[in-house]
């Protein structure tokens, strides 16, 4: 018989429906009648991997069976830790790094070790970051003019800042992050979304990072509107200290990467200054500006969306977060609050009799 009728025969006993999955007790039965020798912790964690999924198929999500077979495999295993790894290449090494980097725990960074694909690449920030600094160029080519940007009267009427008198164009409320007031801020944002973030979406992936970065993004704009209900917006700093605060809280214990004190140190100084520096331009401006400069509270709200929501998305690594219940209650307290900004933003401001500044 040759290899591609062996093959076929396989495959009718195996899988008859030809669904590409096999079930969870033929796969049991193979690996237990097996000749060949396996390691029987190794061979616990096929079995936990297998059984892992609701549908009785084999699934590369792993489950609650799957952590405790690699924790009790452990001692097993031909080695305890990635740093004991050789022979690896550039690239393999960045991986690791980037493992210890991320993930607080040593068997996630096993499991995105061997894991890893390169595909899909971490495209979301670096499209992000780069976007930002293309529409910087730009409106810096055009104005002559590449630090306080806002100050100049045509910034401001660009359709992508955020203006309370413009509220009604919803998009405003995301866009805003393309813009930033001038070359200290935009080097501020691009270097911790290149550095924080990019890692992040390499673990994590697009979705739940451009989730937590866009949600960010939003809450940031919606509490300016409802906290400093005069000011404009410019910048991404939302999206940023939210990937920020979510990372250092959910990794800080389990940081393995050199100089982890200093780092942490000198992140906390850089966002200190820059939201010191933030309320110092919106309070007391050191030239004279047309209306009120960027508000501030953005930086707060995206620290508030990252410590809270992101820490269910970081922890939840490799997991499904629609089983877990705290991901539900932060959703909809999400909800809640972007429904309670909605309505803010209609009726608010008529009942309050804000004074906003005229728009650009």
């Amino acid at each position: 018989m040759d290899r591609s009728s062996l093959l076929q025969l396989i495959q009718e006993q195996l899988d008859p429906e030809n669904t590409g999955f096999i079930g969870v007790e033929t796969f049991a039965s193979l690996v237990h009648s097996h000749e060949l020798p396996l390691d029987p912790a190794k061979l616990d964690m096929l079995v936990a991997l297998a059984q892992g999924n609701d549908e009785g198929q084999m699934s590369s999500k792993r489950s609650s069976s799957f952590k405790r077979a690699i924790a009790n495999g452990q001692r097993a295993l031909p080695r305890d830790v990635l740093l004991d790894e050789t022979g690896l290449g550039i690239y393999k090494r960045f991986v690791r790094y980037v493992a210890y980097e991320i993930l607080p725990c040593e068997m996630d960074r096993r499991w995105y070790f061997y894991q890893h694909r390169t595909c899909p690449p971490p495209v979301f920030m670096a499209a992000v970051t780069l976007t930002q600094i293309i529409v910087f160029l730009c409106y810096g080519a055009r104005l002559n003019k590449w630090v306080l940007q806002t100050y100049h009267p045509e910034y401001m009427k660009s359709p992508l800042v955020y203006h309370p008198g413009h509220r009604a164009r919803a998009w405003r409320f995301l866009t805003y992050m393309f813009m930033h007031v001038g070359l200290e801020q935009l080097g501020f944002n691009a270097l911790l979304q290149l550095m924080i973030g990019v890692p992040l979406e390499m673990v994590h992936g697009i979705l739940r990072i451009s989730f937590l970065y866009l949600a960010g993004v939003l809450a940031g704009s919606l509490t300016v509107s409802i906290t400093d209900m005069r000011a404009p917006l410019v910048g991404g700093s939302g999206g940023v200290y939210a990937l920020c605060s979510a990372h250092l809280a959910n990794n800080w214990a389990g940081m393995r990467c050199p100089y982890k004190l200093l780092r942490m140190v000198l992140a906390l100084v850089c966002m200190s200054s820059e939201v010191g520096r933030a309320v110092w331009l919106r309070f007391s401006p050191p030239l004279p500006a047309s209306g009120p400069q960027p508000s501030f509270m953005a930086h707060l709200a995206g620290a508030i969306v990252g410590i809270s929501m992101g820490l269910t998305i970081l922890r939840s690594y490799e997991e499904s977060l629609q089983d877990q219940c705290g991901w539900w209650v932060l959703l909809l307290s999400y909800g809640t609050f972007l429904l309670f900004a909605v309505f803010w933003n209609i009726f608010a401001y008529d009942l309050l009799g804000a004074q906003i500044p005229p728009p650009p």
